[in-house]
């Protein structure tokens, strides 16, 4: 009798750690799963304020065209950051575009300094600030972004998860981290302060 209830408890205790392992591999993989979807929505929050300002970006080059035709430089220089930011195929093109477009956009703003009627404009006013406020939301949607990332990084880095997460294929995420020499920010003067 002794060797029976001696089999039995290694078969019980064996049922109890196999039954423990596949609770926590359930609820590992479904943090894992949640964490990595909640990089992708925060991700999709980017594009979508990106694309916003995609959007302005047209309405914003006709006014100044209108003012401004001489300064073809600065327009087509938007233009091309617009349009490399389009064709981006992953998140470190799509910063490095990003950073490309914000420059441009920068220098394009300084010519209008140039155009007092273009500022007093009340249609080009309204796009600076739209402009203005989007940036402001694209900051914000970085900021979650990375934040998310951090988190889902941190959680496949983790032991015991790293080696759970590397059997199941999660790998890390990559930050969307400005371009060398964004810390520089340009001298745009928006009319107020001359």
């Amino acid at each position: 009798m002794n060797m029976i209830n001696t089999k039995t408890l290694l078969i019980g205790l064996t049922i109890l750690v196999l039954a423990i392992f596949c609770l926590w591999s359930f609820s590992s993989y479904n943090t894992l799963v949640t964490l990595e979807e909640t990089v992708g929505a925060q991700w999709g929050q980017v594009e979508n304020q990106l694309q916003r300002r995609s959007d302005l970006i047209p309405n914003l080059v006709n006014t100044v065209s209108g003012y401004a035709a001489h300064e073809r430089e600065a327009i087509q220089a938007v233009a091309d950051a617009r349009s490399k930011m389009a064709g981006a195929d992953s998140i470190e093109t799509m910063a490095a575009s990003d950073q490309e477009l914000s420059g441009a956009l920068s220098r394009l703003l300084a010519v209008v300094e140039n155009y007092p009627d273009l500022e007093a404009d009340t249609q080009f006013q309204a796009l600076q600030d739209e402009l203005a406020g989007t940036e402001n939301r694209i900051a914000v949607s970085r900021r979650d972004y990375n934040q998310s990332v951090q988190a889902y990084n941190t959680q496949i880095k983790r032991f015991p998860s790293m080696i759970f997460s590397a059997m199941m294929g999660f790998t890390s995420k990559p930050y969307f981290q400005a371009s060398e020499g964004a810390d520089q920010l340009p001298e745009v003067n928006f009319g107020g302060g001359r």
